[in-house]
């Protein structure tokens, strides 16, 4: 069985509710994020919807105004500096979005091999 990354936010959130790890990639979101000492508190009740809009919106005011912490966050949660030196970085929101993707996708591999091996 290996892991295959979805192709992008609205499928990998799809493919989490489907195999019951939806509540286990949202402990893993609060737990890298106060790791990073950047407390967010994403509640279990969270729509995958609203989880997008609100991690967006977390990124997108990291890159703005607390860079730094920004760079600290993808290190802890171990976001590929390969993949974030391809995005584009002129459209901040656009860059917010992707690099939330990239957290999202990070986050659900390590709860996905958790759950798969273990």
């Amino acid at each position: 069985m290996n892991f295959v990354a979805p192709k992008n936010s609205d499928l990998l959130l799809c493919e989490a509710k489907d195999e019951n790890l939806y509540l286990k990639l949202i402990e893993q979101l609060n737990k890298d994020f106060n790791l990073a000492n950047e407390g967010v508190d994403f509640p279990m009740s969270i729509s995958p919807e609203e989880l997008k809009i609100q991690l967006h919106e977390k990124i997108y005011r990291l890159i703005q105004y607390k860079f730094a912490e920004y760079l600290n966050l993808l290190y802890v949660i171990d976001v590929s500096e390969e993949e974030v030196k391809k995005l584009d970085g002129s459209d901040l929101v656009i860059l917010a979005e992707q690099v939330s993707f990239l957290i999202l996708k990070r986050e659900w591999q390590k709860v996905w091999f958790r759950n798969n091996f273990k």
